[in-house]
């Protein structure tokens, strides 16, 4: 998979939106070596849930030109930034400013990303509008997290797939369990050490 061109952005503008990191990366390799099983199911909705500056979804676009990319994202500065790196790299892209999925059709997406705000933190670090909706995770770092888990199995095609970044602080065992209580599957795709955190993203599938 192509890293998009990102040079369009001009830096101050991270002040507002998460800049990409090696999460970012860690979400885009594991698509990428995921990339046969996804090519076979032949995509036609991508969504990326809280897509920041649209490093993700545009790299998603790029690997499969056919299929329409959506993203959502509580920051509306994000959701125009995420149409930038999209235009820039040639990718059609509708950016939504909205919380989650909320307002979406059932079963439309047949692959669904999130790279969500992980961080522990207080409870009340949570729920905002601006650069702190990317990483305040609250309990567990997985406030937010577990609120769009209750919604996957409405918002997913029923032959779709879930790919979900988390940090060993999330406690991926549970996340796992909350999903296999919902009807679905997991495994994880890939794993690397960043710094102090463990990064991992999981697959899910019904």
């Amino acid at each position: 998979m192509e890293t998009p061109y990102q040079n369009h952005i001009d830096k101050k503008e991270f002040d507002h939106v998460y800049e990409p990191a090696e999460d970012s990366f860690l979400l885009i390799d594991a698509i990428e070596k995921d990339l046969q099983y996804l090519k076979a199911k032949n995509p036609t909705f991508c969504l990326e849930v809280g897509s920041g500056s649209g490093l993700v979804i545009t790299a998603v676009g790029m690997a499969f030109p056919g299929t329409f990319c959506m993203s959502t994202d509580v920051n509306y500065k994000a959701c125009v930034m995420s149409r930038s790196t999209a235009n820039h790299n040639k990718v059609i892209l509708d950016s939504v400013n909205m919380n989650l999925v909320d307002s979406f059709t059932d079963h439309m997406f047949d692959v669904i990303l999130f790279n969500p705000p992980y961080v522990v933190t207080e409870s009340d670090e949570c729920g905002g509008k601006d650069i702190t909706a990317s990483w305040a995770g609250g309990v567990k770092g997985r406030e937010v997290t577990d609120k769009l888990l209750d919604m996957i199995p409405k918002k997913l095609a029923r032959n779709g797939t879930f790919y979900l970044l988390l940090i060993e602080e999330n406690i991926p065992d549970e996340v796992a369990a909350i999903m296999a209580a919902l009807g679905f599957t997991s495994e994880i795709i890939i794993r690397r050490k960043v710094r102090n955190e463990q990064q991992l993203v999981m697959k899910f599938c019904r």
